[in-house]
């Protein structure tokens, strides 16, 4: 599981650094593709493979289901780290997410979120709690 939350930036090259503890999760490689919400996301290679059998049972006459399908699979590339443990964010990803230079990198269960810092620390940012409407939303789940 991944948790915590790092400060970080990529370079002239698009390359980020994913922590060391990430790493040693990740394996050999990962995936990145988009998130919902303006983010990221990195998986290892076994999580991806268990969303893309998830993503299987998506029915294919739901649009908004089709289209998330086919934004997240055509986004979606597949990275090696290099020797200091650094991954190339593809241009269109960097541009998707807002990525300028720095990042807020967090673990958020089976997967990595990558956030543009501008982005996380916008007062508009849709990624974070407002706990009012949070605490309502799990209420339903137990919580």
């Amino acid at each position: 599981m991944f948790m915590g939350t790092y400060n970080n930036s990529i370079d002239a090259k698009n390359r980020m650094i994913v922590p060391a503890k990430h790493r040693a999760q990740l394996g050999e490689g990962c995936i990145i593709t988009i998130g919902l919400e303006g983010c990221l996301c990195i998986y290892s290679l076994e999580d991806w493979d268990k969303q893309a059998e998830k993503m299987e049972d998506i029915p294919e006459s739901d649009l908004n289901a089709r289209r998330f399908v086919r934004a997240v699979f055509s986004n979606a590339e597949e990275c090696t780290f290099d020797k200091q443990g650094r991954i190339i964010i593809p241009e269109s990803l960097k541009e998707y997410a807002h990525i300028d230079r720095e990042l807020v990198t967090m673990g958020v269960k089976k997967k990595i979120e990558v956030w543009a810092k501008e982005v996380w620390d916008a007062p508009d940012n849709s990624g974070k709690m407002e706990p009012e409407k949070v605490a309502e939303s799990l209420l339903k789940y137990g919580f």
